[in-house]
């Protein structure tokens, strides 16, 4: 097996032959890896899909579901739903991919045990793993439920508004993140405008940068004025997941699109895949959810097990899947997760520290 140096020029000259790649984006994702280990994990799902096969081969024959797969406790966000209603959940499918719906609860767990390792999860390895299982289990018995935030999900509700962000620092972050600089394709400004309201003032286009693991990839944006305030969009390029690259499967489904159906009406409705591109609105209220921004007096089981939960609401896209997944977990033993989690959340650790040492004698 390709150390994690060999492994990402490996993924990275794969990814070349089907984007142009932006460098600058791409330097930027090599530093920010060897900032900790959680940053690391968000941005190399490459080499947790390499080595998921490899290091938890027990997980493989798992009923496979159109999964996440790039799935990690910052990869949760609020959006406003056709009503208008304030919906918490995940909404990121960049790698989603036919999986063992294992390697989704794995790679949670793997995130959940890196956070408590970094300080930013006060919770015990075994405890965070029931509570991402017990959400799990009991969505795939209940069936699809989105988290709306409103009389139901009252905690999360709370959670959620205090993590709603200033409209002056979103909007000085956004600014912050965008080059004006750079020529943007005729085709993406015409992408952008058509899913701009009607009477958008002032338009501007930019590219920006942002993410962890999709850096390096195309993303624009569109800003402008509307009725009094100001509003965005963003397209990102599509690219085929991962998990093709690390040779666990050829066919290309649109497994995001499937995944997006099965949010039914409470599903972002400005996030729309166009053809090669992922168009979504950008506002203070439709943000993703960083942990290290948290208050303090949260309560991680009860955020753990919603997190699980809405991970079934995602497998359960895949019809008819929820019987043989119970009864697969129920053949696990107990300690299933937190057993694969440490052995996964090793070969990270690991991997960082490799990466850390190749930067500083990069530099």
């Amino acid at each position: 097996m390709p150390d994690i140096i060999e492994a990402s020029r490996s993924f990275e000259d794969w990814l070349a032959t089907k984007i142009t790649i932006v460098r600058a984006d791409l330097s930027k994702k090599h530093r920010d890896m060897a900032r900790d280990p959680f940053v690391f994990l968000r941005a190399t799902f490459y080499r947790f899909a390499e080595l998921f096969p490899e290091l938890c081969p027990e997980l493989m024959d798992a009923p496979v579901v159109y999964a996440v797969c790039d799935i990690h406790l910052e990869n949760y966000s609020n959006w406003r739903d056709v009503e208008g209603r304030l919906v918490w959940g995940i909404n990121d499918f960049d790698e989603a991919f036919p999986m063992p719906y294992t390697l989704d609860l794995v790679r949670l767990g793997t995130s959940a045990r890196t956070a408590i390792k970094g300080g930013q999860l006060d919770i015990k390895l075994g405890r965070a793993c029931q509570a991402i299982l017990k959400g799990y289990k009991a969505g795939m018995r209940e069936g699809i439920k989105p988290f709306v935030l409103a009389e139901d999900n009252r905690e999360l509700y709370d959670l959620a508004n205090q993590m709603l962000r200033d409209p002056l620092k979103f909007w000085r972050n956004l600014d912050s993140q965008v080059s004006r600089r750079v020529k943007i394709p005729a085709e993406v400004k015409t992408l952008l405008q058509s899913h701009l309201p009607e009477g958008t003032t002032g338009v501007t286009f930019a590219r920006r940068t942002a993410g962890k693991g999709s850096l390096g990839r195309p993303r624009f944006v569109a800003l402008g004025q509307w009725n009094g305030g100001r509003i965005a969009r963003e397209c990102k390029l599509n690219v085929p997941s991962a998990c093709i690259w690390a040779g666990v499967g050829e066919q290309i489904l649109h497994a995001d699109a499937i995944i997006r159906k099965s949010q039914g009406f409470a599903g972002d409705p400005y996030t729309v895949i166009a053809g090669d591109w992922t168009v979504r609105r950008l506002a203070p209220d439709c943000t993703k959810i960083e942990f290290s921004a948290l208050p303090s007096h949260r309560h991680e089981e009860v955020l753990l097990t919603a997190m699980g939960r809405d991970l079934a609401n995602k497998h359960l896209g895949t019809p008819d899947c929820a019987e043989s997944i119970l009864e697969d977990l129920q053949a696990r033993d107990d300690d299933w997760l937190r057993d694969s989690v440490r052995v996964m959340a090793s070969s990270v650790k690991a991997d960082f520290r490799r990466w850390q040492v190749h930067m500083e004698e990069s530099t």
